[in-house]
Order: C-alpha cells, then structure tokens, then sequence
C-alpha cells in the first residue's frame, strides 16, 4: 500500500485505549504515539481526558466516551459525564446509545437522550455508538436514522465489546443516513481499514494504529 494511502489511513485514526487497567503510562504512550504517527486523535476514557490534553495540546484532537460501554446509565448521568469532559478539554464524545430502550420501542426517549446531550455539548462533535454487532438491518437502519434525526453529528458502529464492525453495516448504516461514520470493533490491518475508507468512513476507532501502519 502506497505512502499517500497510509497517510489517508492515520489522518483518520482515533488511536483508542479504553482498558480499565491502563495506566498513566499507558495513555502517556498513547498521547504520544497519536503526536508521532499523525493520527486524528486519540480516544480514551474520562478520567484520562484533562491528563490526556496537557500532553497533546492542540496538536490532535482528544476524544472520550460517555454512557460506556453499555449506554444505560440515567440521562442525566450521561449529560453531566460528556459536560464535564468537554471542560476537562475533551474534543469530541462518543456516546453509547440506550440500546435497552431502543429495543423496547422508546424511541422518543432514544432520540431525547441524544438531542439532550448533543444540546449540552454545544458545537463539539457527538459521535452515537449505536452497537451494530446487536442488530439486524432493519434496526440499524431505524436507530442511525434516529441518530441523524436527533441532530448528532456521526453513526458510530460500535464499541468493540460485542462483536467487530462489517462491511456491510457500514452499507447499511449509509443508505439510511446522510451523517458521517466512524467505525470501530476489529480493525487491525490496514488493508481493512483502507476498505472501510474507500466505502464511505469516515474515521477509524481502533487501538491497533500502529500496528495497522507498521504492517
């Protein structure tokens, strides 16, 4: 794969780590490695955000999750969560949708949760993970539509616990919604990843960056 590609590939790289057992070192590393390889961000968890900035400045973006990873915490929990790391210095949020709810037909509160939150964020980005691996077709075309609806700014296809991201969710997912994708869960070659860009994506959520680009 040609030098051009692999920079079209780490330009839209958010380099993730959301262990539970990572350490400063480990997000140290992280930060730096997102500065060095030129990726668009890093994504980490809240507790790690304000460290997280004072080591990467402006020089790429800071991106963390809220409602993770399973997206049922009270709405207001989630709102407080993602407003209080936009001003730890947080960039973008990537919310869990309530996939309970969804699931049970509430709609309106789906939609509700993320107009609420988008509202609380102002003008950064808000990202909805709606967990594609959990949902047939037709559910994913319902929810992204919803998502778009409800005025978040990207589909995200999962978090990577329940199962990787497939070509033809991304299809799906697209011919559902005009809203940017970002696309998560296993992705670790950068043959793959370039395939999910040349289909539409957006950005790539994956901790293996590196690795994608060394290969």
């Amino acid at each position: 794969m040609g030098f051009n590609n692999l920079k079209i590939i780490a330009s839209k790289i958010e380099h993730t780590l959301l262990k539970p057992d990572a350490n400063e070192r480990d997000i140290e590393k992280l930060c730096n490695e997102g500065i060095n390889f030129k990726f668009y961000g890093i994504c980490i968890q809240p507790y790690w955000v304000k460290f997280s900035k004072g080591i990467v400045k402006e020089k790429i973006k800071v991106i963390t999750v809220c409602g993770f990873p399973d997206g049922l915490n009270l709405t207001d929990i989630k709102l407080k969560e993602a407003i209080i790391s936009i001003e730890n210095g947080a960039d973008e949020i990537d919310m869990v949708v309530n996939l309970g709810a969804f699931k049970s037909g509430d709609y309106k509160y789906v939609s509700e949760e993320i107009k609420m939150i988008k509202e609380g964020i102002g003008k950064k980005i808000l990202k909805v993970i709606i967990e594609t691996p959990l949902l047939n077709n037709e559910e994913i075309k319902r929810l992204s539509k919803i998502v778009e609806e409800s005025g978040a700014d990207f589909v995200k296809t999962g978090t990577g616990r329940n199962g990787s991201v497939k070509i033809d969710d991304i299809e799906v997912i697209k011919n559902s919604c005009s809203l940017p994708i970002k696309a998560a869960g296993g992705i670790r070659t950068k043959e793959f990843a370039f395939e999910l860009i040349s289909r539409g994506v957006s950005r790539i959520g994956t901790s293996s960056g590196v690795q994608i680009l060394n290969s």
